[in-house]
């Protein structure tokens, strides 16, 4: 295109931008009368806005909150106290039962032949002892009669050595024949024997007196612990039942009729009804936070139900100084983190059984700290 017709282009363009007709301006004074209401009406929004960040402000001082809660609970672990059979399964998961409920019956047939056997030896230990005392009776009878023969003896031997006497200065004299010394000697000789026999029979006696006390002693001793056994096998055999210590939820179950389970094997878990919050609060949220201070607890299950309750204690601590592995500050590159200390808040309102409260479900709980 030449030089003319482009100029003959661009000429005809600033005609029809001539031609086009512009809006009509607003005169001066309408201008000037708008500002002033905008910059009140901005004034009145941002004071406002600062009237309604001050009132928050001074309204959620006086609160503490966080999302970093939970329901606990001590949950209660069944296990066995013996080992053996399960015959019976008598609860269900997610059931509710009353405290002393059954819950699990194991085979008793073991646990009763025990029994049967500490009743047998326990009876055992109870006629021996009646043995022993009777025992007891003949050698204390043996023990009398042996001292009144010693006692004869004695008076034998104690005559025997008189009559010697007399009769020596006799036979000196002739007055006796020797004969009858001879005689006097070995009866004192013999009666002096006897008696040395009598008293070592006595010892005897006396001595079995003792073996018979001994002997009773023993006996007494096993029944004693015969008795412990028939106790403890009886306790094997309540054992065999399991019931649930307290009231609340099955949970967790794991065990079915057949299975053959060991002492302390966790079978089933039971949840109580007794639950409480446990909120992970920044340490620096605590300067306020007291004992007794009300709370409202939301919950996420249930939008919109609002619980009341009050905190019951501060953990002496935070949270990782009772974790598994808690920091070790001294060794390494330090990093200062805010930590989290549990609080304690238990629930005012009586809980709605409709709506049932689990451990680990997450709450929101806020506190009143002024």
């Amino acid at each position: 295109m030449s030089t003319d017709e482009l100029t003959s282009v661009d000429e005809s363009r600033c005609a029809k931008r001539e031609a086009t007709p512009r809006p009509a301006e607003a005169p001066e004074s309408a201008r000037t009368s708008r500002r002033p209401l905008r910059l009140v009406l901005a004034g009145f929004a941002v004071l406002a806005l600062a009237v309604g960040a001050t009132l928050w402000w001074l309204d959620a001082r006086h609160y503490e909150s966080t999302d970093d809660a939970f329901i606990d609970v001590h949950v209660v672990k069944i296990a066995p106290q013996v080992a053996g059979r399960v015959a019976r399964v008598l609860v269900d998961d997610n059931q509710t039962v009353a405290a002393g409920a059954p819950l699990i019956e194991l085979d008793p047939v073991d646990f009763q032949a025990k029994l049967d056997q500490a009743l047998g030896a326990q009876a055992s230990g109870r006629a021996a002892l009646a043995q022993a005392k009777a025992q007891q009776a003949v050698a204390a009878a043996n023990a009398q009669e042996a001292q009144a023969q010693v006692a004869v003896a004695q008076a034998n031997a104690t005559n025997a050595a008189s009559q010697l006497e007399r009769d020596r200065p006799l036979a000196e004299q002739h007055v006796v024949s020797r004969q009858q010394l001879d005689n006097d000697l070995a009866n004192a000789r013999s009666t002096a024997a006897t008696l040395v026999a009598a008293q070592k029979k006595q010892a005897a006696a006396e001595a079995q007196l003792g073996v018979t006390q001994s002997q009773i002693e023993a006996a007494r001793a096993s029944i004693a612990s015969a008795d412990a056994q028939v106790e403890a096998a009886r306790l094997d055999l309540s054992y065999t039942r399991i019931a649930a210590p307290r009231a609340g939820r099955i949970t967790r179950k794991n065990v079915a009729a057949g299975d053959y389970v060991q002492t302390g094997q966790n079978l089933m878990a039971l949840v109580p009804s007794e639950v409480w919050v446990s909120a992970n609060f920044k340490e620096t949220q605590l300067a306020h936070m007291r004992v007794g201070q009300p709370a409202e607890i939301t919950i996420d299950a249930y939008p919109g139900v609002i619980v009341h309750g009050h905190v019951d204690s501060v953990q002496a601590g935070s949270g990782a100084a009772f974790s598994l592995l808690p920091p070790e500050n001294a060794t390494g590159n330090y990093v200062k983190i805010v930590q989290r200390v549990p609080v304690k808040i238990v629930f005012d309102d009586a809980l709605d059984a409709a709506r049932p409260l689990g451990p680990g479900m997450s709450v929101v709980p806020t506190i009143k700290v002024r």
